[in-house]
């Protein structure tokens, strides 16, 4: 007596609509252009940082220089005054 095995039909859906397929690709599309977009500001953030590094040490070289010359000052960059007496007031304070 042998079993007889009914064969099950699947009924479920084998692909998504097109229009939701469209919408996927879409959003997927979009959020690769913002990891790109992401990447890029990033790289350019990177850049930025290194040439700020960059200057931060020129403009120490710079007051190594003047501190050679003048000794310990403070120097308004608008107008070039060396200006002695805020050093020796910081250093009672």
């Amino acid at each position: 007596m042998a079993k007889n095995k009914e064969k099950v039909v699947d009924l479920k859906p084998t692909n998504v609509t097109e229009e939701q397929l469209k919408s996927i690709q879409t959003v997927v599309s979009q959020i690769n252009q913002y990891n790109l977009e992401i990447g890029r500001i990033e790289s350019q953030k990177h850049n930025i940082l290194h040439s700020l590094r960059l200057k931060q040490e020129d403009l120490s070289k710079l007051q190594k220089e003047l501190e050679e010359q003048y000794g310990t000052v403070n120097v308004n960059i608008q107008t070039g005054e060396i200006n002695y007496d805020d050093v020796e007031t910081d250093k009672k304070n």
